[in-house]
């Protein structure tokens, strides 16, 4: 990890495009052990908190969906009308697209390649709810993210955003710091069956992302009213969620 460079801006889409491509089959299983299993309830935690803050139907872009973890949960919601689920690396797209196989066959979802920079596919003010899991923090532009993300929300729609978070209290940060950086990419070696820098870059890039605050902050600065989060274990997590306002 300590040897670990991240990419530049410039290079960091491609390297985690690439990079994403090459570890897909393995990512499951990665997440499942580098969070003792806990990232399942955060997720179904995620999409409740859609439900609870939306009415009706619900028209839903799951943005950075890799595998589809999130979009196979959204899916099996009942208030769940359409589900669109984008990512810019093929092959996690290939594993969503087997996992929902039979909800596109229904034409109740759709898995299409996408950049949550230029979400070009996607009409202004179409959707009830966006999600995001542990991708928000992999994009180039941040702030170019959320405006796109605004952008596509009807009025009154809602973002829901899991990802890590930074642990504030001194003796819990010590011990999740060396979880997060020495123990974590050793899963991801185990896993692999040798050393790939993605499983460096994924803990070293929580470094770059913004805290819980700073985050809730830059959200309501893009325009998003009602900005709340919940931390998971001490804030090794979080789940920040935002409205989009009503118009008068």
């Amino acid at each position: 990890m300590a040897s670990f460079q991240m990419p530049s801006s410039d290079t960091k889409a491609d390297f985690v495009r690439v990079n994403f491509n090459r570890i897909a089959s393995k990512y499951d299983r990665f997440n499942d052990c580098s969070s003792l299993f806990l990232h399942r309830s955060w997720k179904n935690r995620l999409v409740k908190e859609i439900e609870t803050e939306t009415k009706g139907p619900i028209r839903v872009l799951d943005l950075c969906c890799g595998t589809g973890d999130i979009s196979i949960r959204l899916e099996k919601s009942k208030r769940v009308e359409s589900l669109l689920s984008l990512d810019f690396s093929e092959n996690m797209l290939e594993v969503a697209k087997t996992r929902l196989e039979k909800p596109i066959t229904q034409g109740r979802a759709k898995v299409e390649w996408g950049d949550a920079t230029n979400l070009s596919q996607v009409k202004n003010e179409s959707l009830d709810a966006v999600s995001i899991g542990f991708g928000l923090r992999n994009v180039n532009d941040l702030d170019k993210a959320l405006s796109e993300i605004y952008r596509v929300l009807k009025p009154g729609g809602v973002f829901a955003n899991l990802d890590v978070g930074k642990v504030e209290n001194p003796f819990v940060k010590a011990f999740a710091d060396f979880y997060f950086f020495r123990i974590v990419p050793l899963f991801g070696y185990i896993l692999w069956g040798g050393k790939n820098e993605m499983f460096d870059y994924l803990p070293v890039s929580s470094l770059y992302y913004p805290d819980q605050k700073s985050l809730k902050s830059k959200l309501e600065k893009t325009g998003f009213e009602k900005v709340r989060y919940t931390n998971f274990v001490f804030g090794n997590s979080v789940l920040h969620i935002g409205k989009k306002p009503n118009r008068p």
